[in-house]
């Protein structure tokens, strides 16, 4: 399989250099197990779920702790026909495709149950694509319902679903929406917005 995320952090601030340097030290812990590519536009993060997810957590977390207003930009993938299957890549973390719906949501919840907080606020909005055969709006619309149970559910948006609440269960409930729904072998993507520090909130 072929899983990983295209991410960009964007802090509003003059000393956007220095967050953004400072900010990647936070992904040392995770880089034994991913594999990471930079150029000027985003950054490259391939490798499992069970992995990537807690490393952007991660670099969003040591962004935002700058006290300044940070935006983490990132679409993920998994599955993509496209990619060549890379060992690092390879997780037992998708759910079994003979479970039913409703086991996948209540295995998702329990998962973010039995994540610890990282004190720190994360704002969040995201898409879910399930892509390739079979029926991709039932997988998108358990989603919905396991968000609406997730604890971190703020609102539906035009498009999309927003997420509130500490970093820790937030990015543990976009790692349950990418693995328990779409097929295991299929292609599935996130589109992903998360914010922090902003002044509109004030």
């Amino acid at each position: 399989m072929f899983a990983g995320a295209q991410v960009s952090l964007y802090p509003m601030t003059d000393g956007f250099v220095d967050v953004i340097l400072s900010s990647l030290d936070a992904l040392d812990p995770w880089r034994d197990r991913l594999r990471i590519e930079t150029d000027d536009i985003s950054t490259l993060i391939l490798g499992p779920p069970e992995v990537l997810f807690p490393a952007l957590r991660d670099l969003y977390a040591a962004a935002a702790s700058s006290g300044q207003h940070v935006v983490l930009r990132a679409t993920l993938s998994r599955g993509c026909p496209g990619e060549p299957d890379d060992p690092i890549c390879q997780t037992r973390a998708l759910a079994n495709p003979s479970e039913p719906l409703a086991l996948r949501q209540k295995n998702a919840l329990a998962a973010i149950a039995a994540t610890p907080e990282k004190g720190q606020q994360a704002d969040a909005q995201f898409s879910l694509y399930v892509m390739g055969a079979g029926d991709h709006m039932a997988e998108i619309m358990g989603c919905i319902d396991f968000l609406r149970q997730s604890g971190t559910f703020d609102r539906s948006k035009n498009f999309c679903t927003r997420l509130m609440g500490d970093a820790g269960p937030v990015f543990a409930t976009l790692q349950q929406a990418f693995c328990k729904f779409g097929p295991p072998n299929g292609h599935v993507t996130i589109d992903l917005t998360v914010s922090a520090n902003s002044p509109s909130k004030r």
